[in-house]
């Protein structure tokens, strides 16, 4: 509940350990006051007292830098976070109406003309979500530039570092950090997805490790174009600004009556390092993010990289006797089951069993799944389509397209125009249709290629279709999930390329890469957990060598601890494996599932990162914890060094349950634990039980 002051002029939304504080003064200018360690409201009161900076010359402005959304317009040089255009004129000259405290929200309302603006704010653990409606209540219409979700302040400090994770195809979530300049760092996606290239999250500290110091973090939950600028003013000020869409071109044409709500932009702040910051994000998403997220994820099997696109109802079937002999959980049918898809070329959009491959439809393989014990799950691509598919010659017109112009192709494929109703009813009628027509608990819903020639010939504002486009794959996983509640959904997009908590909020996990490598994912899944929980991470065991990727050769131990640390998967062609290898998968798929309570929903610890050689991480719930570490290679001479611990109690005992030794926790905290790893790629896994 937002704490009010007296006068009703400043508030203060408090958490566990932070609080954030802003304030209306006498001119009606909305300032920040506070972010950071929990305060009390006397003390914002006694910030809100002390008087603004001087205006130096005629060349800055007392609200640069301390303003809480800074609109386009009058005596502002900073970024706006909003920007408006009429008939009329270009920007916002707005006035404050007045506040309303609901609940955990707050929300607060300005005006300009017939422009309605409610900025809200909620505070979720340490995690403030912040948010803003714009409303035209007007009699014309009104275009939105620009519409961001929110303006963050940070406190004066020196020497900002800037920690962000950007990447490509295969090499996703690269945590990079590096010193803040003066000016702006603008990081995004102009590719309609939220993209390969960038997560949309950053961290500003100034001297924070792993376990200590003060962190600021920022996550935009938006799957389509998005933007997040980090400026460093002329006064050494820091401000962080995002939303949807990239450049300011044209957000959205709001008619008379419309309303735009932006993308949440949640931030936090923490004193206990990055590793105190994410494990803040995490708790965050599993409580208020990832639906059911209480429940753990089964072990899945998938069939892409043991049958590609020639698969068939029997072969998918004895692989799938296969699968539930390792103990798989969850047997899933990839690319290639319908339509005429016999190979990237074809089939798209023709959401039916292929009547040669699947005579019966997937009902009868989808039994013989539930027979082993497993459920079911297939692969989709919704918002695409093949020119070589019914669905294309039926109605050319629904792609997204530029008149006079040439369609670019990616993969064979364009992309439907989802913000039509009509592409919407489709895809709900054939998928809802195709959900009701087998007993399917698993949809792996993919997005193989970005926007490119995004254009909507018949209608007179076609920028709309960017926003509308994510607004529209919302609905139709609500749509879907709200008539098919037993269904589980899976985001993927090429890989990681569509990973934000917009997305997250509607599906049950992520692919994290294409890449599957297991040397090349420890890099990839220490970044995705800078920000994102274990519980959403799937991680797959593949064949070696990796013919698919780099040819690395590695033991099956290895690939299954590095995938462990996720939501394990297999995605090898168990046809291949000898009987020794399916004996020895089945001992760490049984493994997997004893920890799979402590890696899913237990708090994570990063002992140690890829880049020092070995690496291991740790996660603690309760009275129990698991490490899983790594050695990538071992020089000659070079013991691996005993690895510390954290959230133990240093009190307490500790029984290894792999050996039966018993440890200090003191001892575990400050001294380390032997790993006994030697040689190239080799890993483990220690159990520890509080006694």
């Amino acid at each position: 509940m937002p704490e009010i002051a007296d006068n009703g002029r400043t508030w203060i939304l408090s958490g566990p350990t932070s609080s954030y504080a802003l304030h209306l003064t006498e001119a009606d200018e909305l300032i920040h006051l506070h972010w950071g360690p929990g305060i009390a409201l006397a003390d914002a009161e006694a910030l809100a007292a002390l008087p603004l900076s001087e205006r130096g010359a005629s060349f800055e402005s007392p609200l640069d830098g301390r303003e809480e959304y800074p609109v386009e317009g009058g005596p502002r040089f900073v970024r706006p976070a909003l920007s408006v255009r009429t008939d009329e004129r270009r920007g916002t000259e707005w006035s404050y109406q007045d506040f309303e405290a609901d609940g955990d929200e707050l929300r607060l309302r300005f005006r300009d003309a017939g422009l309605a603006v409610t900025l809200h704010y909620r505070m979720r653990g340490d995690v403030v979500e912040r948010w803003t409606t714009l409303r035209n209540e007007g009699e014309r219409p009104l275009e939105l530039l620009r519409a961001d979700s929110a303006t963050w302040t940070l406190p004066e400090r020196d020497d900002w570092r800037l920690s962000q994770l950007h990447g490509r195809w295969a090499a996703e979530s690269r945590l990079t950090r590096s010193p803040l300049t003066y000016g702006e760092k603008v990081i995004g996606s102009r590719r309609g997805h939220t993209g390969h290239q960038h997560l949309p999250w950053v961290a500003l500290d100034t001297d924070a490790t792993e376990e200590r110091g003060e962190v600021y973090g920022c996550a935009l939950g938006w799957s389509g174009s998005w933007r997040i600028a980090v400026a460093q003013l002329p006064d050494a000020r820091v401000q962080i600004t995002g939303g949807a869409g990239y450049d300011d071109s044209g957000l959205l044409l709001l008619a008379a009556g419309e309303s735009f709500t932006t993308p949440v932009f949640a931030g936090l702040w923490s004193d206990a390092g990055f590793g105190g910051a994410s494990r803040t994000w995490h708790a965050y998403q599993r409580a208020y993010v990832v639906p059911d997220a209480e429940q753990d994820r089964p072990v899945l099997f998938n069939s892409w990289e043991a049958t590609y696109f020639d698969i068939s109802e029997e072969q998918q079937a004895t692989l799938a006797r296969r699968a539930a002999a390792i103990g798989v959980e969850l047997f899933v049918v990839d690319d290639g089951w319908f339509g005429a898809r016999t190979g990237d070329h074809a089939g798209l959009g023709d959401w039916g069993p292929n009547p040669d491959r699947f005579p019966n439809g997937l009902k009868p393989l989808a039994d013989t799944v539930h027979d082993l014990g497993m459920q079911f799950g297939i692969w989709v691509e919704p918002e695409m389509v093949n020119p070589d598919s019914d669905l294309y010659r039926a109605h050319p017109d629904w792609v997204q397209f530029q008149s006079g112009r040439k369609r670019t192709e990616f993969r064979n494929q364009l992309v439907l125009n989802l913000a039509r109703e009509d592409v919407q009813e489709y895809l709900w009628e054939h998928l809802h249709g195709l959900l009701s027509s087998a007993p399917v608990d698993y949809v792996k819903w993919d997005f193989n290629r970005c926007f490119t020639d995004a254009g909507w010939p018949d209608d007179p504002y076609p920028q709309r279709l960017w926003v509308d486009h994510v607004r529209a794959l919302y609905a139709l996983l609500d749509r879907l999930r709200a008539a098919h509640p037993q269904v589980a959904f899976e985001s993927c997009s090429g890989g990681g390329g569509r990973i934000d908590l917009g997305i997250i909020s509607r599906t049950d996990q992520v692919w994290t890469s294409d890449n599957t490598d297991p040397l090349d994912r420890l890099d990839i899944q220490h970044g995705f957990s800078q920000i994102h929980p274990a519980r959403v991470m799937a991680a797959w065991v593949t064949d070696s060598p990796n013919t698919q990727l780099n040819g690395r050769v590695s033991s099956l131990r290895f690939r299954f601890v590095s995938a462990m640390a996720g939501v394990l998967g297999v995605g090898g062609d168990l046809s291949e494996w000898s009987d020794e290898e399916l004996a020895e998968a089945r001992r760490w798929v049984d493994l997997y599932k004893e920890i799979r309570p402590l890696v899913q929903q237990g708090d994570l610890y990063r002992l140690r990162p890829p880049a020092a050689g070995s690496s291991a991480v740790q996660y603690v719930r309760g009275d129990e914890s698991v490490v899983l570490a790594w050695l990538q290679a071992q020089r000659f001479g070079e013991p691996v060094p005993a690895l510390r611990l954290r959230g133990l109690d240093p009190a307490a005992s500790y029984e290894c349950r792999e050996t039966g030794e018993v440890y200090r926790g003191a001892v575990l905290l400050h001294h380390g634990l032997r790993l006994g790893l030697r040689g190239d790629l080799d890993a483990t896994v220690i159990r520890l039980r509080r006694i």
